[in-house]
């Protein structure tokens, strides 16, 4: 119980780290932070930090090692049968793949974590991941695609943004503007 609870106390600080943007000090802590649930036994909480060194990886341009950590943290979360773990390692590799221009990958990748993310009743991460990948479709020239993934996912959220909300009226009227529902 100790090392889960110090565990959780590293990953918490390497979150912190990493959101100032301290990657190597983050990198140390999620290490750390891995020894310790593997050794509680605790896979998910493991698994969960191999996910955060992929971010950090990404962040530092290491793109194989990013995509090496996010895919073996998502398989784990497979085997575990965890599905919000791995919706959300899904999202987190189609980020990836988008900042990589490799869009058809990305595209795959958030269309699956979108899936999941709906199947367990998450609208606010199926929202968030629709708006991303509306972004990728548009960016590889299916606008219709696009926006329709782009309005579904404003639909979704539950905790929308000014913007989004402004989106969402803006979207409305135009349905109302040309006869729809």
């Amino acid at each position: 119980m100790e090392n889960t609870a110090s565990a959780q106390e590293l990953k918490e600080e390497g979150v912190r780290l990493f959101q100032e943007g301290l990657y190597e000090e983050a990198a140390t802590r999620f290490e750390q932070a891995q020894e310790m649930f593997t050794a509680a036994g605790n896979e998910v909480g493991a698994a969960e930090m191999l996910g955060n060194l992929g971010l950090v990886y990404q962040r530092q341009g290491q793109w194989g090692e990013a995509i090496a950590a996010l895919n073996e943290a998502k398989a784990t979360f497979v085997r575990l049968g965890d599905r919000n773990h791995e919706a959300q390692a899904l999202g987190n590799l189609g980020g990836l793949y988008a900042s990589k221009d490799e869009r058809d990958k990305a595209k795959e990748c958030l269309r699956q974590a979108a899936d999941i993310f709906a199947e367990l009743g998450d609208a606010q991460y199926q929202g968030e991941t629709l708006l991303a990948l509306g972004v990728q479709l548009w960016k590889t020239g299916d606008r219709n695609g696009g926006l329709a993934a782009y309005e579904a996912g404003l639909r979704a959220l539950q905790k929308p943004t000014i913007s989004q909300k402004a989106l969402r009226g803006l979207f409305s009227l135009r349905t109302r503007l040309l006869g729809g529902r």
